[in-house]
């Protein structure tokens, strides 16, 4: 026991087998994200070989997000991405965030108890654009062996608020001081001038001669980046030539202007250790010009700072984020998972104003105590700066509690937040909610960071505008949907019933597709199923008069072949375009028989459970689909029912796949029930669904009503 306890946990155990998964792959960086186990969300645990800044906009990675980690796990197969083209077809929003030439793998981490994440791995462009066999077996080998480290942790890896930093270990080091004095001796002696930084772009050396040609003493260079100590960098084409360095691994070269007329070239050489730097001074006889010209360093240091490259990076990946946004959850999801993250913040709030008052619709980090108190508060409150931010359109920025007392001295006590950004969140000139960023210490707004935050807010507006707008035709389309379906299905002895209705998962979520069962005696029902063309709300209303029509001939004593003719007449005299398919059957449960008409629909399957269960499509003479002629018949077929067996009816969007022959899928789906065939029906129905459609996504509605005839023994209906 003591020696299971001093094993290493799992971080421990993360940090060196990372190290190593980099060093043996040839890899230039690694990253190694564990799925959190209160929601489904990758969130990044240790980073080697690229400074964390760079992956700060994947510090959480929801697992329905299109990225390379997310499909590697979700789909559990190794992902690779060779080419920069490849990741912008594939993964856009990854790809305009990392726009540098790179090979990528992603591997799923998934031990024998539970999937524990994902393993990210990149090379530089030198790499081949396609992994070899050998390769891409290493690569998993090695998500193997991490995930067996987890399984045999002696406690399980807590995620981190920050991800770790290990260093790539298995470089030589320098053997003696007396060797590392004369590497020194050897820098100082070349002609140009020699600066290192470290991955996060701190100088740690510097030489006599780049003192000079950089007109600052190495007391005033060490330890800073570049751009802080020298404000003649501080521009973002500067730090995108050191953001490339460090993701491609591939040397940089340009020229840069020192004011007042000093060119100089600068060389960068990174390897996963950090960045050598070559400063060269430049003929000004020479017809070279740099990529990029700043401006005078006086005026740099009256202007505003320029917006760092990251930052500008973060929106363009933050805009096309939003753009995928359909809901308000999932406007709130990515203001939680993203914009948090990139700005270095602990909580948000995202509220509207509704009736006069503010009404709360999403937020993180905060206790829903406190939430509870700010919601509903109204607009002109003087709790919160919100309503003021709504009135005037200008965003408010505090740093610190006594800065926030100053002017609203009851909101840091009822919070318990020490900085606060207010964004106005504003569509057309109209205010459509506010944005409240919150951090748990005292927070500087930088310049580039209110720059930044203030265009966000604008393009967080438009996707909420547009979520609101989505979530209230999305309510209205599930009240007339819920409206026009059945609220339940009627109890009978001797008859088990389940039912399921799933909209498409585009448009509207309403659809024209419909299900019922209609009680006729103590021992006769009739099953109904059927869809109209389209999912719109034309469709799911020509579906609510089908079922209407069909039920009150069927309670009226028609014949199924007599039901479906009657309707028939009934929708030519609605003059509609559209057409629909049904499926009617009778259920005599006394006499143990069902009788079917059918009007253009998928036939039903009928299921014989037991120890040998066995299932078959069920062989109905067709009739036309209704609307396309008066006077059409439609043939009855009368089948035995035997005791205990089980009815399908289904809609055509559960067999119709993309890419999968129909035929194919309905052997499919006649297999899945067959296997299933023993579960009680609740848990049938939806053992079904999963096996036959186990992607979200739809493309068409789907209807699914099982029955489960009982032993009736006499008209009266004992059972």
């Amino acid at each position: 026991m003591a020696a299971h306890d001093e094993r290493p946990d799992g971080l421990d155990l993360l940090d060196r087998e990372l190290a190593a998964t980099v060093l043996r792959t040839g890899a230039s960086a690694g990253r190694i994200y564990l799925l959190d186990e209160d929601e489904p969300v990758l969130r990044l645990a240790v980073v080697c070989g690229i400074p964390p800044e760079l992956v700060t906009p994947w510090l959480r990675v929801p697992l329905s997000w299109p990225s390379p980690a997310a499909d590697a796990l979700r789909e559990e197969r190794l992902v690779w991405v060779g080419r920069q083209e490849d990741m912008a077809r594939v993964y856009p929003r990854v790809a305009a965030m990392w726009p540098y030439h790179l090979a990528l793998a992603a591997a799923p981490l998934i031990g024998a108890r539970r999937p524990w994440g994902a393993l990210m791995l990149t090379w530089p462009p030198s790499h081949p654009a396609t992994a070899s066999r050998r390769e891409r077996s290493h690569i998993t080998s090695r998500a193997r062996r991490i995930a067996r480290l987890l399984d045999e942790a002696a406690r399980p890896a807590d995620i981190p608020g920050r991800p770790r930093i290990v260093p790539v270990h298995g470089r030589p080091a320098a053997r003696s001081t007396r060797f590392g004095l004369a590497a020194v001796g050897f820098a100082e002696r070349l002609p140009e001038g020699c600066v290192a930084l470290d991955l996060e772009g701190r100088i740690t050396f510097v030489t006599t001669t780049a003192t000079e040609l950089l007109g600052l003493s190495a007391q005033q260079l060490l330890g800073t980046r570049p751009w802080q100590s020298m404000p003649w960098l501080d521009d973002p084409v500067n730090e995108d030539h050191y953001r490339t360095a460090v993701m491609s691994r591939e040397p940089v070269s340009y020229a840069v202007l020192r004011p007042p007329d000093q060119w100089l070239e600068l060389q960068l050489y990174p390897d996963v250790s950090g960045i050598s730097v070559r400063v060269t001074p430049i003929d000004t006889g020479e017809k070279r010009r740099p990529t990029h010209s700043s401006p005078p360093a006086d005026t740099v240091a009256t202007a505003a700072r320029p917006v760092r490259v990251g930052r500008l990076y973060q929106l363009v990946h933050l805009a096309a984020a939003l753009t995928e946004t359909v809901g308000v959850r999932d406007v709130v999801d990515l203001v939680a998972a993203q914009i948090l993250p990139a700005f270095g913040a602990d909580g948000m709030v995202i509220s509207a104003t509704e009736a006069g008052r503010l009404k709360i619709l999403g937020h993180c980090g905060y206790d829903p105590e406190v939430i509870e108190r700010l919601d509903g508060l109204p607009l002109d409150t003087d709790v919160s700066p919100v309503s003021q931010v709504l009135t005037n359109g200008v965003p408010h920025f505090f740093a610190d509690p006594d800065e926030m007392s100053a002017a609203y001295p009851e909101l840091p006590s009822l919070s318990g937040k020490q900085a606060w950004a207010f964004l106005p969140l504003i569509v057309s000139g109209r205010p459509v909610g506010g944005c409240t960023l919150t951090y748990d210490r005292p927070h500087h707004f930088t310049a580039d960071e209110r720059a930044v935050l203030t265009s966000l807010a604008d393009l967080v507006a438009q996707a909420l505008d547009r979520a609101r707008l989505y979530d209230a035709k999305l309510d209205l389309a599930h009240g007339l949907q819920q409206a026009l379906l059945p609220h339940a299905l009627p109890a009978m002895s001797g008859l088990n019933v389940a039912a399921r209705y799933l909209p498409a998962s585009h448009g509207m979520d309403i659809g024209g597709d419909f299900y019922d069962l209609v009680r006729l005696s103590d021992t006769t029902a009739a099953a109904v199923i059927g869809g109209v063309q389209g999912h719109n709300v034309t469709a799911a209303a020509l579906m609510g008069q089908v079922r209407t029509a069909v039920h009150a001939h069927a309670t009226a004593g028609a014949s199924p072949g007599q039901v479906l003719a009657r309707t028939n007449r009934i929708l030519a005299d609605f003059q509609t375009d559209l057409f629909v398919s049904c499926l009617y059957a009778e259920l005599d449960l006394a006499e143990h028989r069902i009788a079917f008409a059918n009007a253009g629909h998928p036939s039903p399957l009928m299921a014989a459970p037991g120890s040998r269960a066995s299932a078959r499509i069920l062989d109905i003479e067709p009739g036309p689909l209704l609307g396309i002629g008066i006077d059409a018949p439609y043939p009855v077929t009368t089948l035995p029912l035997p005791p205990g067996a089980i009815l399908a009816f289904y809609t055509d969007g559960l067999v119709e796949i993309p890419g999968v022959d129909m035929t194919q899928s309905t052997a499919d789906l006649t297999r899945h029930l067959a296997d299933a065939a023993n579960l009680p029906l609740d848990e049938l129905i939806d053992e079904i669904l999963h096996r036959t459609r186990p992607v979200a996504a739809r493309t068409d509605d789907i209807a699914l009503l099982l029955l489960q005839a009982g032993r009736c023994l006499s008209a009266a209906g004992s059972c």
